[in-house]
């Protein structure tokens, strides 16, 4: 007997939570899958869900959570749910589904980076009450900081004040970026595109910023949006040069109004382009084969006869993820399944066939 069965992804948005469904059906007697039932049980047949249950979900995110955001990390709600929604359009619809069964917010952002199984809502719980009495910064809590991966994007112009309105930037003063996620940088006087940054849940960007011709001798800093400057600095200049320098600047998360600040000592005109953004690995599809059948050989399995198969090895750097066990006959049962090895018994009243196989699967990679 094969047992199909679907998931449906999206039960009830009202009650921000997915509902699993499931069908069963029957197909004439035949040939006995374990392969099939364990697929079913598990669920992998899980359906992708449309567009607009994906948009419906993304915006139940952003209401369940967007008071948190304001009440405890200081960005208005409207803000942060308008710079999430790229990135929420973009989510894994697996990460977006684990998100939404989440009951701590850091938890359900750790979720839609990709990294849920590494902060616990025990655990965002535990770090809550042990940060600052209670009121966290977005460094210490849902910033995605470990195993972040570097992705080089072609040059993009993010920043060019000497295209905007505002002009150069004063002596002695701060203006704040956008480095990621919008569609259009012309209002900071850079490309018209989005720089292939859209969706993006970055922590951090790779960006080379080039003082242009500054009033007089001094230095520029460039840090995380809605933090203290550090003393540091990004950029020395003199008197009229042309200087550059290549910066790592990490990504307020939540995301804020803003991503990085640039303070300058002189007044100077500043042009950014974005070469590439630090992120949590995205999630791959696994590489599977399965192997071939080891089958009963002629004349096969007597009546009330029992039989073993080993399924042949997994190739050189596969691992084993199923035992496949296939019978001929409904009254042969399978009655073992473990590690490439399958067992049945023929009850039937003719000789009856048994085979094994495995399915191997691999990370993607070099």
């Amino acid at each position: 007997m094969t047992t199909r069965s679907t998931l449906t992804w999206l039960a009830s948005i009202a009650m921000l939570g997915f509902v699993s469904t499931g069908t069963a059906a029957q197909q004439p007697p035949g040939a006995v899958s374990s392969k099939q039932v364990q697929q079913a049980a598990a669920g992998t047949a899980a359906a992708k869900p449309t567009t607009r249950e994906h948009g419906q979900a993304s915006r139940a995110f952003s209401a369940k959570w967007a008071t948190y955001v304001q009440r405890v990390y200081g960005v208005p709600a409207d803000v942060w749910s308008q710079r999430m929604a790229p990135s929420l359009a973009k989510a894994d619809a697996n990460n977006l589904r684990n998100a939404m069964q989440r009951d701590t917010f850091e938890g359900a952002m750790a979720e839609i980076g990709g990294v849920g199984a590494k902060l616990s809502d025990d655990k965002a719980i535990d770090m809550l009450a042990a940060s600052n009495g209670g009121n966290p910064t977005p460094q210490v809590l849902g910033a995605l900081t470990n195993d972040l991966v570097y992705t080089p994007i072609a040059p993009c112009r993010i920043i060019d004040t000497r295209s905007t309105g505002a002009g150069a930037i004063a002596a002695t003063a701060t203006r704040s970026f956008v480095a990621i996620n919008s569609s259009t940088f012309t209002v900071q006087g850079g490309s018209a595109s989005n720089c292939g940054t859209f969706g993006l849940s970055a922590t951090a960007v790779a960006v080379n910023l080039t003082a242009v011709t500054p009033a007089g001798a001094g230095f520029a800093t460039a840090y995380p949006f809605g933090t203290t400057r550090p003393l540091a600095s990004s950029i020395n200049y003199t008197a009229g040069a042309i200087v550059n320098n290549a910066l790592i600047i990490q990504i307020p998360n939540p995301f804020a109004s803003s991503d990085f600040s640039l303070f300058t000592f002189a007044q100077s005109h500043f042009v950014a382009d974005i070469v590439g953004y630090f992120a949590p690995p995205v999630a791959t599809a696994l590489q599977c084969v399965e192997t071939l059948n080891a089958r009963t050989p002629d004349p096969g399995v007597v009546p009330n006869g029992n039989r073993n198969e080993l399924a042949p090895n997994c190739p050189a750097g596969y691992t084993q993820t199923t035992t496949n066990c296939t019978t001929s006959s409904w009254l042969m049962p399978i009655v073992f399944s473990k590690d490439g090895t399958c067992s049945a018994r023929n009850n039937d009243s003719s000789n009856e066939f048994l085979s094994a196989s495995r399915t191997c699967c691999r990370v993607p990679g070099r």
